[in-house]
């Protein structure tokens, strides 16, 4: 067995059955940390002592005949966001370098409910503002398949980081593309869950107790290399927690096996006026061939009659609002109330059609990204799609359009491009349906090749 690249669910089932123990699953996955983090630099905040102490406490309770959590054991890391009690909490922010919080998020919590050993934090873009991870507290993040590219932000040391083998699983929060995109660029599994289905309480460090101001569009999600761990961990985290009263009191059902010659799949190789390169296009239009050719039901998508590329102008400006009421001081002319209301009533035109759409299908497919890995630059520098320089903030469109809108999203990895990085695409379904979005995927997988181990690792 493989430890560093066993699945979630397979090193839980081996710790739980007792033929490995937790420490020797921590001890695999340090080792992993030590061969390749300094040059990747995906992990930061290790705490070994404290990470080894709850292993030890993991292979006693087993010893002593208690019940296993779902997660009893299994090693894992976290993107540097969230508030955890005992271990720094940054966002890559200077004025945060030292941050304690004084105890752990609502996702934190479940996931060391369910027995996971948080063993560190993973990197991030400053204040988790950019699509590559780099700040002035812990520095830059390489693609593992080539250290020269990004790993893709703010998420990227958990892509990263699940990519190499440092660790079985992470959660990342998504905003704009920012769990899809480094997903995708690193060859790994990422869901980006319906908003207002995993807490948002805790998931970034607040020294001075200030209102939550960020309550749209942002989602927390799990990171892996598998269909399957997506599942686990969504489970585990998902639904209503006592402190984030946004949460909607959907049940949170079990994956569900489903048969591909039922469902309906759109795809779209690209949107309209959207860039995108030529290899992801035909990654979406070959594996919509093969999905047809297995007997789904497979047709190019009419994608709903909207602007997006204002969707995204109106979905920016959401968040810029959303930002202006947690400055400390407000600006000379703020936001008024009646402003934010048109802006909501906006994006209820784009929820409704995209509601209409997937009446009619159950998942769309198409490009995460309009590119693959790109060499780490300077942001808001030109981005060359086959070889045409295009504009950095088109970076997370394909993404983004389903955080304005709300719908659950998934990046999966799908094959390589000329240059042997990694081709992620995206599936989205209906707004609440993450369980069946997730069996959509697992009955996809197949075709996709999954998961692949990137060289030298």
């Amino acid at each position: 067995m493989n430890l560093v690249f066993s699945s979630t669910t397979d090193l839980a089932t081996a710790i739980a059955q007792r033929k490995i123990s937790a420490v020797e699953a921590l001890d695999a996955h340090l080792a992993q940390i030590d061969s390749h983090n300094e040059a990747m630099n995906a992990v930061v905040s290790l705490d070994r002592e404290e990470a080894r102490s709850q292993a030890k406490k993991a292979d006693a309770a087993l010893a002593r005949g208690a019940t296993p959590g779902p997660l009893h054991g299994v090693p894992f890391t976290l993107k540097d966001t969230h508030e955890t009690a005992g271990m720094k909490t940054t966002v890559g922010f200077p004025p945060f370098a030292g941050y304690v919080a004084s105890h752990d998020s609502p996702v934190v919590v479940r996931l060391k409910a369910a027995g996971g050993v948080l063993m560190a934090k993973t990197n991030v873009a400053t204040m988790l503002s950019d699509w590559q991870s780099n700040n002035p507290l812990f520095g830059r993040t390489g693609n593992p398949w080539n250290l020269q590219r990004t790993a893709g932000g703010s998420s990227g040391g958990a892509a990263a980081a699940v990519a190499a083998g440092m660790t079985p699983f992470d959660v990342g929060t998504d905003l704009q593309d920012s769990i899809r995109l480094p997903a995708a660029f690193c060859g790994v599994y990422g869901l980006k869950p319906t908003e207002h289905r995993v807490s948002l309480a805790g998931a970034f460090p607040n020294p001075g107790g200030a209102a939550r101001s960020v309550r749209l569009m942002s989602c927390l999600g799990p990171l892996a290399r598998s269909v399957d761990d997506l599942a686990l961990i969504y489970q585990i985290i998902a639904g209503p927690d006592g402190r984030d009263t946004d949460l909607a009191p959907v049940p949170v059902e079990a994956m569900p096996k489903l048969d591909l010659k039922a469902l309906r799949i759109a795809f779209a190789p690209s949107f309209p006026g959207f860039p995108v390169a030529c290899d992801i296009s035909a990654a979406v239009e070959n594996l919509a061939r093969q999905l047809q050719g297995a007997g789904a039901i497979v047709e190019e998508a009419k994608l709903p009659k909207l602007d997006l590329h204002d969707d995204l102008a109106q979905g920016g400006a959401l968040i810029g609002m959303m930002m202006e009421a947690a400055q400390p001081e407000p600006p000379e002319q703020p936001t008024s109330v009646s402003r934010w209301f048109e802006a909501l009533a906006r994006r209820d035109k784009s929820i409704l059609a995209w509601d209409q759409f997937f009446n009619d299908w159950d998942a769309l497919l198409c490009p995460v990204a309009m590119t693959t890995a790109f060499p780490h630059c300077e942001p808001g520098a030109p981005i060359k799609v086959d070889g045409k320089e295009q504009s950095y903030w088109m970076l997370p469109a394909y993404g983004a359009v389903f955080n304005y809108s709300g719908h659950p999203a998934l990046a999966m990895p799908c094959g390589e491009d000329r240059d042997g990085l990694p081709i992620g695409l995206q599936l989205v379904g209906k707004r609440w349906s993450e369980s069946r979005l997730l069996g959509i995927a697992a009955a996809i997988e197949a075709f996709t090749g999954g998961f692949r181990r990137p060289p030298g690792y």
